[in-house]
């Protein structure tokens, strides 16, 4: 949990200037709240957390360059000392979803006015989870439904493995899913090569004719 006494910091990525601009004029009004940094572009997250040390970071679900979600998973494993909170135009279940298992700690519509942001980020701040409330009851459903539905195929790689198979099935080289999913290519060779192992492929072009199989890149 972090120390609510000292000034928080938050950092904006989201590549609509109007809204990025007011958003972060409602943020300078927050006391105890101090606007560290904004960014347009996923390929600039780095640079901003690294740089300015955000407390909280409004994450938009969907950048020019790459999916929120994606940008999300990546600070999970690289900076999760960091609360994310998605920021989304629509009323998404699915994003909403995946957002929170990968990582996030809120899930917010763009509509929501500044007293609700600063819930969220005071929220999330202090170590809990906050959802904006139409979307509060479909995500409840929806967990519980993925629950009792049936497994994905190769239930014994990770989430990150299945994702990675996933774009070997598309046809991405390593390059290409090292630059999709925000990892280094040592990084991604080496989730390659657990993938091989784990579902004893002998090689790539074996890989993606068993992902094939199970549906996957189709």
């Amino acid at each position: 949990m972090i120390d609510q006494s000292q000034q928080l910091r938050v950092a904006i990525v989201d590549d609509h200037p109007m809204y990025r601009l007011g958003l972060a004029a409602a943020i300078e009004e927050m006391e105890g709240i101090e606007l560290v940094g904004e960014a347009q572009r996923a390929d600039q997250v780095a640079a901003l957390v690294e740089g300015a040390f955000p407390t909280v970071l409004l994450l938009d679900v969907r950048l020019p360059d790459a999916s929120g979600l994606e940008v999300n998973r990546w600070l999970a494993e690289h900076h999760p000392e960091i609360r994310v909170v998605m920021l989304t135009m629509s009323e998404d279940l699915d994003n909403a979803l995946t957002a929170l298992r990968d990582g996030a700690s809120g899930y917010l519509v763009k509509g929501a006015g500044p007293e609700r942001v600063e819930h969220a980020i005071r929220t999330v701040a202090a170590g809990d989870v906050v959802l904006d409330q139409s979307l509060a009851q479909g995500v409840t459903e929806l967990a519980h439904v993925r629950r009792g539905a049936t497994r994905r195929p190769f239930p014994q790689l990770t989430d990150r493995e299945f994702d990675i198979l996933q774009l070997l099935a598309e046809g991405l080289d390593n390059a290409s899913i090292a630059g999709r999913l925000f990892l280094s290519p040592k990084t991604v060779r080496n989730h390659v090569s657990n993938v091989f192992a784990k579902i004893d492929a002998p090689d790539r072009p074996g890989a993606i004719v068993l992902a094939h199989r199970q549906g996957l890149g189709s």
